[in-house]
Order: C-alpha cells, then structure tokens, then sequence
C-alpha cells in the first residue's frame, strides 16, 4: 500500500507536468531587447562593467543575430563595441524622459555611438515616452530631427503599436515605425498570442504602407499573474516563441524578442510579471528549451521525488502503529500525508522559480511555517476521521451501565452555577433534575454577580417548592466568576456525597442520566465521567442549525477519538466527577476561564482515568446570535492558551509529566486549531496569491 501511494503520488505529478509536444526552432533569433542587469542590480542606482556586459555578449553569440538597447550612457555604451566584438548588429537606443539634461547626454552619446560603431544599424530615440507621458510629442520629434540630421541609418521611437495608430505626426518623423505588440498585457491567450501579433503589424503597415515596421518588443513572460485570458508560465513562454519564430520567419518579419534576460528590478514599475519576460533568466541560464518537447515545469521530478521520500517514513509508522485501522481509513490518511507533502513542495518549489527581495523571502517563510502548521491541523483532523470511520473496534467503550444488583449507588451533588440567566429557563432545567431516577443526590443552586433579585428570585422560590434536596445561595458581588460559584458549591456539599456532578444552567436532562453513569465510578480508577453536550430548540433555524452540527462533530468524533487513549476534554455540564479526586487535585481554578478543561486535565495528569458514554443524557441551548456564538468561542480559545500556558512543562518530554503520548497529543492537538483562525489570516494573505499566480498549465 505504501507503495502504491507513493507511486500514484509520482503518477499525478507525472501527468500535471507531462510534456508536449510543438514545432522546434533551430535557427537564430533575429533580435533581442537586451537589458545587462543582474538579479540585485537595479538601474536607478546599478550600473553594468564592460565585463558583465561582454559575457552576456558571449553567451548571445550564434543564437541571436542582432541585440537592441535602451541607453547610451550609465555603462550602456559600452555595449556596441562589444556587440561587434562578437558579429551583433545593434539598434541601439536612447532613454527619453522628463529629465531634460540627462535626454541631452542620452542623445550626444547615442550619436558618438552611432558614428563609431558599424555595427549600429539603426537607432531609437526613447521608449515608451508618448505612452508614459513623459514629454510632448512635438518635443519628442523635435529629439528625433536632431538625431537624424547627426546620423546616417534609419531613426526612429520606440512605441506600443496602438501609439503609432494615434499619433501619424510622429510617423510623419520617422525612417521607420518601430512597435511593440505584447499580447500578455492586452490579455490575450497564448493560443491566439501570435495571430493578435500578426494582426496588429499588418494593422499599422497598412497605415503606415510606405515606411518598414519593425517590432521592437515581443515576447511572453514565463511567470506572474493572470491577465484575463493571459496565463504566463514556462510553457506558455516556451509555447509562444516557437510559435513566433516559425511565423516570423515564414512573414519575413522584423522583430525584436521582449527579452535577452530576465530582470528582477522591473517588478517595482510592472508587477511581478516584469521580472520574467526573458529567454534566459537572471543567472543566465536558458528557462526553455526551443526544440524537443515543451517540460511544463523542468523542477518537477526534484520536487516529485523529495514529497515522496518526505512523506514514506510517517506513512510508514502510520501503518505499523495504527493496524487496527481498516485498509480504506490507512489509505485515506496514507494519501493526506503523501498530499500534504506534495503541497508543501509545490509551494517550496513555486517559491524557489521566484526572484526575491528580502520582503518577500520573509513571506515565504511566515508561509511556509504556516502551512506546516496548518498541515498539522489538517493531518489531526484527518486523523480522528480516519479512525473513527474506519476503525476495526473501539477498545474503550462507555456504554450506560446499569447497577448490578445490589450495589452501592454513591450520593450525588449536583452544581447549578448562575448569573443573569432567564428564570423560567433555569426553571425547567431544576424541573429536569427533579425528576432524576436516582435516589441519593442534592442540587446546589449557586447565583453569583445577578443584582436584579426579580431575575434571581423566582429561581429560589422554585428551589423551596422543589424540597429539601434543592437548595439555593445568592451570592450577590463574589470573585472566580464561575469557578468561584462552584468552589463555593464544594464547600455546601453534604458530607456524604462521594459525586459531584455539574449541569449548566439551560440543560434539561434525562431521567436516567445519574443511574445510567454514576455506576462507572465502582472502578477505583475513575475519576469522571462525562456525556455529550448535546441542544435543543435549533430546528428550523440555519443559524442555529450550522452550530448545533460543529457541536456534534466535536461531541459525536471528536471525543469519542480521545476517549480511545484516555484524553476527552472534561466540559463542564453533563460531568460527574469523584469528589475524592477533586480533593487530590484542588478545587476549581478562578484564574482560568476554562475551568472545566483546566481541572480534567489536572485529573488525568494525576493519574486518574476518565470515561466518556457517547449516549446524550441532556440538552442545552446553542447561542442566539453570532455575537453570542463569538463570546463562547472567544471563551474557548482564550481558556485555552491560559491552560497551555500554564501547564506547557506537561507535554514536553523527560518532565515527569504522567500524562501518556497519546493524552499529550490529543490535548496538543485539540488546541492547536484554536490559532487557525490567525493561521487563516496569513494564508489568506500569502497562499492564495501564489495559487492564483502560480503556474496554471495552458
């Protein structure tokens, strides 16, 4: 079965990344856009050696024929002597902005290059200035009459073709037209990428059908964010050129391929797409091949391999430890291990194809650290469902267990702590009590912090009709909020009671719940005993239908999942806990909000044992509101970092701590998904962005 998960774990990513198959290029490219940047230079404050510049030369020699610039000064100068150095025809350019001395020393040098260098067959006077609107265009013309009136080849600017259909004054200016068409920011699809191309340069030849036109920039970029139709990636890239090379040279067209490199700078004024638009990338190595088949994505089989590797060794503990499982739960949790492992490579390896500053190398790891522990949750929550589903047989079963004959039923306390609540509501939950079929046990109902006596008040006439086994303290003003109502109840408790029992203050409860549950306590090892918490009154109602079924998740699988290593939540209401056993351990914790959690687990810690019958034996009300439903969860959550805080020493190996392996787990992982709400925040943040930019296979 191992292998078999894993195997089907290389098949899909197999088939996500299977190759394709598309006409080859075995020529030379006819041009480049060249930029010499490397990954951390930036050219607002970057300049390039002759030596860098000369290798990336070297490298373009025999694949490309021509390379096109976009300055002449701040290192770029250097470029077409090199460039003739090696065979390279040049268009070489001239930055053109607002600034105007520096357009003034852009010009002067353009025309000592051009002048210099017979490898210069043509020039452009700026890039993208009408379109940025850096300058007018008759400002703009009038640099070009300059240039042209200095120089001997064709002169011309640098525009998206849309520029030239707008402007014909500025056609009027030129030798030729220069444009750049690249589908991907237009959202074209890359199926239709090189026909929009082709249809655009006929566009404005037939505008313009007496001057050559020239397509200065084109290409697609091999990552980023989706553009409606545009989806960029490797293959797309790969797919897109080959495409373009075959038809180019097929039209005879003249163009320039947007770029030799990739360059990381440009993700400040473009987006993340900026950096990716290269035939080779940052450290210069080829991102695709041009002949051959398409690879989606060449990283695969490394990333394949190790989720893989990653993933056997818990798969294979998980199946030698957990046997008793049958073979659809182990191969249920099998393959959320083998799919954990592999989304955490996905994203280490999208992570990797990525050009990163420091911001974002520090999101990568707050997101990878969070979808560690986001998988932990997932892997404890497909946990408990595998075992529960698929279990061969429960070792540890509570069923109601009726007293046999003859025997000891101990008294019974039962505490009905309250504040501020409904009268008539606690009133049918002492309704409920009194009508217990048990015959030794007592109620204390305890009313703490209620200054309206018409709130408290009916509550204690009910208690005086109900007889003596019901009797009721006010309280009035009194500290450890719930917890210190009920230490106040441990302390009114008769003598003899050997059970002490707590119902909230909305639990109407069954009959049978004491004679069914308090049997168990015979065992010298129980220290309590609970049942669910289970409602009433949610039909009909979405909103309190959703809660009551998250409630019965928790209650019906969750615990049912603990109680198999002997690690339940003690809950509060519908527990019965030996009262000898509180007096081990103390008496309930006033610091801690949770403070029924926060004594069963002290109970399991000093070695008692606990016992959970899944048979509902009362049922409360779930909340009203989602403000309500928010201050029980805010309850929860709060409670529990109080009680991780305090105990923490408890679950870490080699403290002496008696809690088992498997209590420590449940508890640990009971708590943990209380940060997922926090978790959810980060991920939403930084896991969805990269599925949505990631790689999506065209």
């Amino acid at each position: 079965m191992l292998l078999a998960v894993l195997g089907s774990n290389l098949a899909l990513w197999w088939w996500q990344n299977r190759p394709l198959t598309a006409d080859g290029w075995n020529g030379i490219i006819r041009g480049v856009a060249y930029s010499p940047y490397r990954g951390s230079q930036d050219p607002r404050r970057d300049q390039p050696t002759p030596e860098q510049i000369e290798q990336d030369i070297r490298l373009l020699q025999g694949r490309v024929a021509a390379i096109r610039t976009y300055s002449s000064i701040d290192g770029l100068e250097a470029a077409p002597a090199i460039a003739r150095k090696y065979g390279l025809r040049v268009t070489a350019g001239a930055w053109i902005d607002g600034r105007w001395q520096r357009n003034e020393d852009e010009i002067g040098s353009l025309i000592h290059l051009t002048r210099t260098n017979r490898n210069i067959a043509r020039v452009l006077v700026g890039n993208e200035s009408i379109l940025r609107n850096d300058l007018p265009v008759a400002r703009l013309i009038e640099y070009i009459g300059e240039v042209r009136q200095s120089v001997r080849v064709p002169v011309s600017t640098a525009e998206p073709w849309h520029v030239w259909l707008d402007h014909p004054e500025l056609a009027d200016a030129v030798d030729f037209i220069a444009i750049h068409v690249l589908p991907y920011w237009e959202g074209i699809g890359v199926d239709r990428a090189v026909d929009y191309v082709l249809m655009r340069y006929d566009m404005v030849q037939a505008r313009y059908p007496d001057k050559p036109v020239v397509i200065t920039e084109v290409g697609w970029p091999s990552d980023g964010r989706a553009r409606r139709d545009a989806a960029p990636s490797a293959e797309s890239q790969a797919r897109f050129m080959r495409a373009w090379l075959n038809t180019a040279r097929a039209r005879d067209v003249d163009f320039f391929v947007m770029e030799a490199f990739d360059q990381p700078w440009k993700r400040s004024i473009e987006g993340r797409v900026g950096a990716y638009w290269g035939v080779f990338d940052a450290e210069r190595r080829d991102k695709f091949a041009l002949s051959g088949p398409i690879e989606p994505w060449p990283l695969w089989k490394t990333l394949a391999v190790a989720s893989s590797l990653l993933a056997a060794a818990p798969i294979l503990l998980f199946l030698l430890r957990f046997s008793h499982l049958q073979l659809p739960g182990q191969v249920f949790f099998a393959g959320m291990v083998q799919a954990s492992s592999s989304a955490l490579f996905w994203v280490i390896g999208t992570g990797m194809g990525q050009y990163q500053t420091w911001g974002t190398l520090a999101a990568w790891v707050v997101l990878l650290l969070s979808l560690v522990l986001l998988t932990g949750i997932v892997l404890a929550e497909g946990f408990e469902m595998a075992e529960v589903l698929w279990t061969r047989g429960w070792r540890r079963r509570f069923p109601p267990l009726p007293a046999r004959e003859g025997a000891h039923l101990p008294k019974v306390s039962l505490h009905l702590p309250i504040c501020n609540e409904p009268p008539e509501m606690v009133i049918a939950t002492l309704d409920s009590l009194a009508r217990l079929d048990y015959p030794d046990f007592e109620v204390l109902v305890v009313d703490n912090n209620t200054a309206d006596e018409a709130v408290w008040r009916p509550v204690e006439t009910h208690c005086r009709a109900l007889g003596d086994r019901f009797r009721f303290f006010h309280l009035g003003k009194w500290p450890g909020y719930k917890a210190g109502a009920l230490n106040f109840a441990l302390r009114q408790t008769a003598p003899d009671a050997e059970i002490v029992g707590v119902v909230d203050s909305d639990y109407v409860v069954r009959p049978d719940w004491l004679k069914a549950l308090a049997p168990y306590f015979e065992r010298p090892e129980i220290g309590f005993v609970q049942s669910p918490q289970d409602h009433r009154a949610w039909r009909n109602n979405p909103f309190k239908e959703m809660i009551n079924w998250e409630y019965a998740g928790f209650f019906r699988i969750g615990m049912v999942h603990r109680n198999e290593r002997d690690a339940i939540i003690e809950h509060g209401t519908m527990t019965l806990i030996r009262r000898r056993a509180i007096d081990r351990v103390g008496p309930w914790a006033e610091w801690c909000i949770c403070e029924d959690a926060e004594m069963g687990l002290r109970l399991l810690e000093a070695g008692w044992r606990s016992a959970y019958c899944v048979e509902v034996f009362g049922r409360g009300l779930v909340p009203d509101s989602f403000a309500g439903y928010k201050r029980q969860r805010h309850r929860w959550a709060f409670g529990a970092v109080q009680i991780v805080r305090r105990y923490w020493r408890w679950f870490m190996p080699g403290t002496g701590s008696r809690l088992s392996v498997g209590q420590r787990y449940h508890f640990l992982a009971g708590w943990v998904p209380w940060f997922a709400d926090a978790l959810n925040v980060v991920l939403l943040s930084e896991l969805v962005p990269v599925v949505w930019t990631g790689r999506r296979r065209s």
